[in-house]
């Protein structure tokens, strides 16, 4: 037996390509069996994907883990402000502090290829469901930090680990249940971490005001662990009927030139991510002078943004083409940053600088994260559905670095500025406009590449048929 490429049936523009096992006809080989084979295999895939029924469920569950792992996540930007204007660990640093966040991305996204071969082997519900432990226990854990070096691994590591454990998983098993919605199922899903962070940014804020970092940590433990156990146990996956592949790390895919731009996008685009989710809590802290609720608040108008504008970028990439409103949206972000973040430390009113810095914060919570919203069809349009586990795999390893790092360069760039100077984000802000203008480019070349593919794909096809006459 052996694989051949074809493409499912989709109203992108540009048709993913699946897998499917075809009787021991040599890829390439250009005979009258190959066009009915392809058409058969077509029906075959597309009878295997519900588009509906209890992959809703399936929405819902991932839309819970998002908003209890990443919404707590992306919270630690109102954690960091915290950290960085109170001498809670008087030997801490800002790099130290900025390095914790990076640390929760960076063992997220290693743990990836441990976790696939755990997923091939036990499935997903077991790793999600030591993961729902892990994270209540490295809050707890984190609430109970003496010395900087327990937040490495409690609020760093560990909790990284854990929301590795449910986010990996979970986004490979939302793929298996739709075709033509799947864009629009992964956006509603990506829109749990918007509603999340929105809701722990205003919490988190009030409650490190009133009670303080361990009652905060201890309450987010909580919540947090007993949401994602009820949606881990609420999952189901479909690996039985699709015989998804599960390798942590294939070369063989490495050594393809979409995948590897699809990875440079990635890396590139996390870059600016990462310093864009971190910073702003701090910038409004800094240059704008905001009191903590302020600052917090603009965390939380974010992640409402995340909320509102993932659903769309789903439906949009259903469409007018995946590749196209990711491009598209990615340079966006770019220019959102230019034109709208950039100004603010120019505006001499503080109200006015505050009021344009809530409109940035909305409009990039819809598009920044553009990422999360559109990974997992871009790597089945890209690879296929059963090749998804291992080219979300090799997407995760992509981001190992730019999330681990980003915002620790961010800090250092931002030191070099002065402080409560007006420009002291400049340096921050042009990264991360630059690496997104950047990422715009390179997923235009990838657009391009596929387009190229499917039009070589067609001609080889067409003359096939020809060589049958």
């Amino acid at each position: 037996m052996t694989q051949h490429q074809v493409p499912s049936p989709t109203s992108s523009n540009v048709s993913p390509t699946t897998f499917v096992e075809t009787p021991d006809i040599e890829v390439g080989v250009k005979d009258e069996q190959d066009s009915q084979q392809i058409e058969n295999s077509i029906s075959d895939v597309s009878s295997n994907f519900p588009n509906g029924g209890y992959g809703w469920v399936c929405v819902a569950a991932c839309f819970t883990i998002n908003a209890f792992t990443w919404g707590v996540v992306s919270s630690y930007g109102v954690y960091l402000s915290h950290y960085l204007s109170h001498s809670i660990f008087p030997t801490a640093t800002p790099t130290d502090y900025a390095f914790i966040c990076g640390l929760t991305f960076a063992s997220c996204t290693l743990s990836s290829p441990l976790i696939t071969i755990i997923c091939r082997r036990l499935g997903p519900k077991p790793p999600m469901i030591a993961g729902s432990l892990l994270l209540a226990a490295a809050l707890t854990a984190a609430s109970y930090a003496t010395h900087i070096s327990h937040l490495y691994l409690s609020q760093g590591a560990a909790v990284g680990l854990a929301v590795g454990c449910l986010y990996l998983p979970s986004t490979a098993v939302l793929s298996q249940w739709f075709t033509t919605r799947l864009s629009l199922s992964s956006g509603l899903a990506a829109a749990g971490s918007g509603i999340g962070g929105f809701s722990f940014s205003l919490a988190t804020g009030s409650l490190l005001s009133s009670h303080g970092v361990p009652t905060t940590l201890r309450v987010t433990a909580a919540l947090s662990g007993t949401a994602t156990l009820l949606a881990s146990l609420a999952l189901r996956h479909r690996n039985r009927q699709l015989r998804p592949s599960h390798h942590p790390a294939s070369l063989t895919l490495l050594r393809r030139r979409d995948i590897q731009l699809l990875l440079a996008w990635s890396a590139v685009s996390m870059l600016g991510y990462c310093t864009v989710l971190f910073s702003l809590t701090d910038y409004a802290r800094l240059p704008l002078h905001s009191t903590p609720a302020r600052a917090a608040a603009v965390t939380a108008t974010m992640n409402a943004g995340t909320a509102l504008g993932r659903p769309w970028i789903g439906a949009a990439s259903d469409r007018w083409g995946r590749f196209e409103v990711a491009g598209t949206l990615t340079a966006a972000c770019g220019v959102a940053i230019f034109t709208l973040w950039l100004p603010v430390a120019a505006v001499p009113h503080a109200d006015a600088a505050y009021a344009l810095l809530l409109l940035f914060a909305l409009v990039a919570g819809a598009i920044v994260g553009v990422f999360w919203a559109t990974i997992a069809p871009l790597c089945v349009q890209v690879a296929g559905v059963r090749e998804l586990p291992s080219t979300l795999s090799l997407t995760w390893l992509s981001v190992v670095l730019p999330t681990a790092f980003a915002e620790v360069v961010a800090l250092r760039l931002r030191s070099e500025g002065g402080e409560g100077g007006v420009g002291v984000y400049l340096k921050p802000q042009v990264l991360a406009g630059a690496a997104y203008l950047v990422a715009a480019g390179i997923m235009e070349v990838l657009r391009r590449e596929k387009r190229r593919q499917v039009r070589v794909e067609a001609e080889r096809e067409g003359e096939g048929a020809e060589a049958g006459l």
